[in-house]
């Protein structure tokens, strides 16, 4: 059984960016251009942006939330792991160190990916997420660390100051990234008690702007 209704948010504290004087218009520390997206980066090697400006003319794209697709069609799957997806992990076989939450976050991240593509867009031109994420079966809480090392694979996954690729987690091994991307979006994460989908642990919602 599920656990009683909570709501955790999960939110990273970081330093204020400096913007210097010269930036100061109209009595405001920072005003973004009509056509500019400013995401504010603090350090190197971030995992998500402290926030991001939209100017007023800026095109931008929103999706709906989406959560991974049930590629598992193995005898017998549980319904968390309909969701593994199977083009990454033949036969649903988890490497050590892989949790429900990571394959399904994989999963949901690569559909994010296709609506993207549609649309004419791409990982780097996500500014902005929204993620939604349900306790396994058994589990008292979510999955956060299998959430972070999904998403490592599709975002943040390069230093900005040299643009040396980074290795990334994928359960207990590291190595490349699935997508070498250095788009750091503003994003919370939720813990929510029942996701609209039986067997979703994962739900994602994006927002990315065009010719950035």
């Amino acid at each position: 059984m599920k656990n009683s209704t909570k709501v955790a948010l999960a939110v990273v504290v970081t330093t204020a960016v400096a913007v210097p004087a010269t930036a100061v218009a109209g009595g405001r520390l920072f005003e973004p251009r009509p056509t500019e997206a400013h995401s504010f980066v603090t350090g190197d090697t971030p995992s998500i942006a402290d926030g991001v400006a939209l100017g007023k003319n800026v095109a931008w794209y929103k999706s709906s939330g989406l959560g991974p697709s049930a590629l598992n069609r193995a005898p017998g799957v549980s319904a968390e792991e309909r969701y593994v997806p199977t083009d990454v992990f033949p036969g649903g076989d988890l490497p050590e160190g892989v949790t429900i939450t990571e394959a399904q976050g994989i999963n949901a991240l690569m559909r994010i990916g296709e609506n993207l593509e549609r649309a004419g867009l791409s990982y780097d031109d996500v500014v902005s997420m929204r993620v939604f994420l349900q306790n396994p079966d058994g589990e008292e809480a979510m999955d956060f660390a299998g959430w972070n090392r999904a998403y490592r694979q599709f975002f943040a996954n390069t230093n900005l100051a040299t643009g040396e690729t980074l290795d990334v987690q994928l359960g207990s091994a590291s190595g490349e990234p699935m997508v070498v991307n250095e788009a750091r979006p503003s994003r919370f994460a939720l813990e929510i008690e029942n996701l609209p989908v039986d067997g979703w642990l994962v739900e994602v919602e994006v927002d990315a702007v065009y010719d950035r």
